[in-house]
């Protein structure tokens, strides 16, 4: 559990958070996420505390506002990669701008030969770069990511560390990752770690 944790970062930045297995890394990322609520205190993404709000509201304030890329990249196996990036944008109807916004994404990722490919026919790299374009397709002002890279060689998580950093940048997404590798930790200007519960300026 983690103690008495404060810290802010402004839109465009770029933070890694570090620790051994089980300081509460993934648990800070829900907090922030509007995922699990902290026992005391309060988040603010984007001037809102989303956790002020009613079940359906902080939902939909997650679905718009936040976008999330995990170790597993969680794409549905029998959809296509287009309609997988396309997957937040169902909630609350689709605007006319959304394909269009998916199409550009797949094509910003490098996956623009595999958009009517299904996850199992892509790389782990692949499969993972099409999660990113999921995460930005809603064009959200907080990225969130848990071991992007944990289950990719080195050259392929090079390669998405590289595209999520630029990307996020791009879009003036504030980005938070969280990480084992120190690699791609110094990649990111910002790092924290967390040591006896607390969440240090590393």
């Amino acid at each position: 559990m983690l103690s008495d944790v404060s810290f802010s970062l402004a839109s465009g930045d770029a933070a890694a958070v570090m620790g051994p297995s089980g300081s509460g890394k993934s648990s800070l990322l829900y907090i922030v996420g509007a995922l699990e609520p902290p026992s005391s205190g309060t988040v603010t993404v984007d001037g809102c505390n989303p956790f002020a709000l009613g079940a359906e509201a902080v939902a939909a304030f997650r679905n718009r506002s936040i976008g999330f890329v995990f170790q597993d990249h969680c794409l549905l196996p029998q959809l296509t990669v287009l309609e997988n990036v396309l997957i937040p944008t169902l909630v609350g109807g689709r605007d006319g701008h959304a394909s269009a916004r998916a199409r550009q994404l797949v094509d910003r990722v490098g996956l623009s030969d595999r958009i009517d490919h299904r996850p199992g026919e892509l790389s782990g790299g692949e499969r993972q770069r099409a999660a990113i374009a999921r995460a930005l397709v809603r064009n959200p002002k907080l990225v969130l990511c848990d071991e992007p890279t944990g289950n990719l060689d080195r050259a392929a998580a090079d390669n998405v560390a590289s595209l999520l950093i630029e990307l996020a940048a791009v879009e003036h997404a504030t980005l938070v990752i969280v990480t084992h590798s120190t690699t791609l930790a110094a990649r990111c200007p910002i790092r924290f770690e967390i040591v006896d519960r607390q969440l240090r300026r590393a």
